[in-house]
């Protein structure tokens, strides 16, 4: 049935895959929900009767039967859409300096013209009013403002059109212009510092047992389990070649972990509540459980027969370039601040090993936009990262707002850039070419206005009573296109901007894998 017939206290039927419809509450079955898309938590939340879901985020696994209670115009969804509407609709047109200069500009030079025709025509040799017409024309002429005019639309096009190739597309014009005076970048964590999926990062065996051994038990306890967290694991067994070990028995304990039959060989995966409830000494894993989550992962403890093995870390990676690209927007003396709806200790975690300054965490979608507001209070102008639903609001807030191509259409929308690319060495690009472009606007504008002020003078025949010069309209006119070829050639410069390849992560290549900065990931099941 169509959604607008959906009304408040009908039951919803949502299976595995589908996106929940409206605002609710479970009334039967249970399942994973992945509601990062408002959250910013990578980590699916499990869902049971009487847990609330929020419309448009999506079921994973089980099927729920949901009981609607806010649909339409209610949804948490419609409100994040008012409140981007909102912050569009508050935002000053940019003024642009070109309209500026003209402004002042065109009425100055109808005063010069007007007074030469004067001068010469009650001062000027007979006949005056030969001399008072071709100087005035000719004042008219080579001061036309098309130079200046072309100044920033030549600019702006090229300037965008090269940002494109790189892999930045401005929507509006005015954000170059906006985005050169930018000196606050604020990111989102999930999807955009991280890669917003959970992965196996770790795997940290005990004396005498090998990682591999660790991993194929591991993921033979996990193999029958639907949890996230068993994906990742299983994951990266399949892609390390790790062999399929024949497993039995399963049994999902929640809250705990799981207790499976891996080769004949008893095994539990899971916290270590779970290891202390069936009498497992973990004490040599303590340590190493610890040091994981210093480093942001979710540590997970594997025992084999009564014996602890080792154990395990999964977290959200950081994005290969991340660190890099926040050190390089810092050398550009940008301050740079992350805004997350994760936990505090994840988030203090990720600005450790990113180097980013600010950090307000645990903050929902509407209060993304008010810690950017609260930002701009201070004076700062603030350029937004972002790729989830629950950005749109703060991209919408800010000066300029920068979304991320693998995020949702929401916050693309919301934007005023987009990097195509969903590379974070994007942002470099956008910088690059937005300080170029505006650098190339001012001198198109310095050099109009100069080629100007020089031949005014001439044109109104200043030079006339000691050495006999004035301009012909002819050659007035030549030099007004002069004017206008200089700024267009100047312009095509921005085709030469280049690109940045993407920074290196420290002791690594691009595609290496960071050992530090992840996002932890709940490990109870």
């Amino acid at each position: 049935m169509p959604i607008a017939a959906v009304a408040r206290g009908d039951l919803v039927i949502v299976r595995p895959g589908e996106r929940v419809p409206v605002d609710g509450e479970v009334r039967e079955g249970s399942s994973y929900v992945d509601e990062s898309m408002l959250t910013g938590e990578p980590m699916p939340a499990a869902k049971g009767p009487g847990d609330r879901v929020v419309g448009g985020t999506v079921n994973q696994h089980g099927s729920l039967r949901i009981e609607a209670r806010q649909v339409g115009t209610q949804t948490m969804l419609a409100q994040i859409i008012r409140m981007v509407e909102q912050a569009q609709g508050s935002k000053l047109p940019i003024q642009r300096l070109a309209d500026r200069v003209v402004g002042v500009f065109t009425p100055i030079v109808l005063a010069v013209a007007a007074a030469t025709f004067a001068v010469w025509l009650a001062l000027g040799p007979a006949p005056a009013i030969t001399l008072a017409l071709v100087s005035t024309v000719a004042v008219l002429v080579v001061a036309c403002p098309c130079a200046m005019g072309l100044a920033t639309p030549a600019a702006i096009m090229v300037g965008s059109g090269r940002a494109a190739e790189l892999g930045v597309l401005f929507r509006k014009g005015e954000a170059l212009e906006a985005l050169s005076h930018v000196d606050t970048v604020v990111l989102d964590k999930t999807g955009t510092l991280t890669l917003g999926r959970p992965e196996l990062t770790d795997v940290e065996p005990v004396a005498g047992r090998d990682a591999a051994a660790l991993l194929r038990m591991a993921a033979g306890a996990d193999a029958g389990s639907e949890h996230p967290l068993a994906a990742a694991i299983t994951a990266a067994a399949r892609t390390r070649g790790v062999d399929d070990p024949h497993a039995s028995s399963f049994e999902a304990i929640p809250g705990y972990g799981v207790k499976a039959t891996v080769d004949g060989h008893a095994v539990l995966l899971g916290a270590e509540r779970l290891l202390a409830r069936e009498g497992v000494a973990a004490h040599a894993l303590v340590e190493r459980a610890a040091a994981l989550a210093a480093r942001a992962r979710t540590p997970i403890y594997l025992a084999v027969d009564g014996e602890a093995w080792g154990v395990l870390g999964v977290a959200d990676p950081l994005k290969p370039e991340a660190a890099a690209v926040v050190a390089a927007l810092k050398a550009r003396g940008l301050r740079i601040g992350m805004i997350t709806g994760d936990s505090a200790r994840t988030a203090q975690a990720i600005a450790r090993q990113t180097g980013v300054d600010d950090v307000a965490a645990e903050v929902l979608p509407s209060g993304k936009a008010d810690a950017v507001r609260r930002m701009q209070a201070e004076g700062r102008k603030i350029a937004f990262v972002g790729d989830g639903i629950n950005d749109a609001p703060a991209l919408a807030q800010a000066e300029v707002g920068i979304a991320v191509a693998t995020g949702t259409d929401i916050a693309i929308e919301a934007a005023d850039v987009t990097l195509t690319r969903g590379d974070l060495a994007g942002l470099l690009n956008a910088f690059e070419v937005a300080r170029r472009t505006m650098r190339t606007i001012r001198g198109n504008l310095f050099w109009a206005f100069v080629y100007n002020i020089a031949l005014i003078p001439l044109a109104a025949g200043v030079f006339y009573p000691a050495w006999g010069l004035t301009l012909n309209p002819m050659l007035a006119g030549l030099a007004m296109g002069l004017s206008s070829v200089f700024v267009v050639t100047n312009s095509l410069r921005l085709r030469r901007v280049r690109a940045h390849d993407g920074p290196r992560p420290p002791g690594g290549g691009r595609n290496a894998r960071p050992s530090l900065g992840a996002t932890p990931v709940p490990a109870t099941r």
